[in-house]
């Protein structure tokens, strides 16, 4: 197998914990199979959903719960510019394909080269992550429902798994090495000093530094 393809389905792998972890995350919000599936079928990208929810069991109102979701899902919206010329076919073909569009392929598609490895590794990873995602959901709300205290389960750890998981095909690269060594520094230096998820921004300081050597060795 192809090694794009390869990351593509274990980064799919890898967000089935995540898959697992909203699962048990709606059914302790009160939500059932069949809220929860369709939320990860029509929906489709997990900040959004687990906003949403988040909100739903705060207490907040429908209108509060989708108007968070669909603000945290504008940044795939960011993506298009670097995906459309993937996304091949007619108007309805590419409506379709736009609902694909989400961090992990958008990243996996970035990581190629080619122009034709860019888009099986937009498909394989977008194709199978929906496979995973969607099981995982019903597995969660399942297991969920079976636990007294589903945090003992420890699915917290899922999502910097997922994170690093998409850093993977970048790190093949010497911008790539630099930004992950250089934000993760940043990051280190940040935590004893800032408040909880500032260290996550300022480590994003270190993406430009990438941009600038990616571009020197492309020149």
């Amino acid at each position: 197998m192809p090694a794009h393809r390869r990351d593509g389905f274990l980064l799919a792998g890898t967000c089935f914990l995540i898959g697992i972890t909203f699962g048990v995350f709606a059914d302790s919000s009160g939500l059932g199979v069949i809220q929860a599936s369709a939320l990860s079928i029509l929906t489709f990208t997990g900040a959004s959903q687990f906003a949403l929810v988040s909100v739903v069991a705060g207490g907040g109102t429908s209108i509060a719960a989708v108007g968070g979701a669909l603000l945290i899902g504008t940044r795939n919206g960011l993506y298009g510019p670097s995906v459309a010329p993937l996304l091949q076919g007619g108007p309805l073909r590419r409506a379709l394909s736009a609902q694909f569009v989400i961090d992990e392929t958008a990243a996996m598609a970035a990581a190629q080269d080619d122009p034709v490895m860019a888009r099986e590794a937009f498909w394989t990873t977008g194709l199978w992550l929906f496979v995973f995602w969607n099981v995982g959901t019903v597995l969660g709300v399942l297991t969920g429902s079976a636990l007294d205290n589903p945090g003992a389960l420890g699915l917290d750890a899922a999502f910097p798994a997922a994170f690093v998981a998409l850093l993977v095909p970048h790190l093949r690269t010497r911008a790539g090495q630099v930004t992950a060594l250089l934000g993760g520094a940043i990051a280190l230096v940040s935590v004893p000093l800032t408040v909880a998820g500032v260290p996550m921004l300022l480590a994003a300081l270190a993406v430009p530094v990438g941009l600038v050597i990616r571009r020197r060795e492309a020149s």
